[in-house]
């Protein structure tokens, strides 16, 4: 009875310890020096986009973020977001982000808050990385079905 109560013991110390976490932690270090400047995004696509609008990341139309601003700090793992389109709000704001191993990019707007304050995030898987451009990419529900919602980044000089 008590090797049973003991094996019992061990597996819920076990179970009980492993992460519930669905966003992994290990740094790329690599793609995150990479994305290392300053950036704007060149075009937001998905399919169905001349018929459907997509609010991205909860602050404005998807189209809004065409000629967005992005800087990426690599060695603290800031930035800033500024939306610049005439005809769109006029959005600002400092981020956090890293690269995980797995290749996704996991980013809060901070919104004048403290990051350990801020319990909102999106992650996107980061692509095609080259020297003057790569691509985020947002899976989102459009009418019942996934849909990836791809941001084809270019750097500034």
């Amino acid at each position: 009875m008590k090797k049973v109560l003991i094996i019992m013991s061990l597996v819920v110390m076990l179970v009980s310890c492993k992460s519930n976490s669905p966003v992994g932690t290990k740094l790329d270090m690599k793609t995150e020096v990479a994305l290392k400047g300053n950036w704007s995004i060149s075009s937001v696509t998905y399919p169905g986009s001349e018929y459907i609008k997509v609010t991205s990341f909860n602050i404005e139309d998807s189209q809004c973020f065409v000629g967005s601003e992005w800087s990426f700090i690599s060695n603290n793992n800031k930035g800033e977001m500024r939306l610049t389109k005439a005809a769109c709000s006029g959005y600002n704001s400092p981020i956090t982000w890293y690269i995980n191993k797995d290749g996704k990019l996991v980013m809060k707007f901070l919104e004048g808050v403290k990051a350990k304050k801020m319990d909102i995030g999106y992650v996107l898987t980061v692509t095609n990385v080259t020297e003057n451009s790569f691509q985020l990419i947002d899976n989102i529900n459009v009418g019942g079905k996934n849909t990836n919602v791809v941001y084809q980044f270019i750097r500034n000089n």
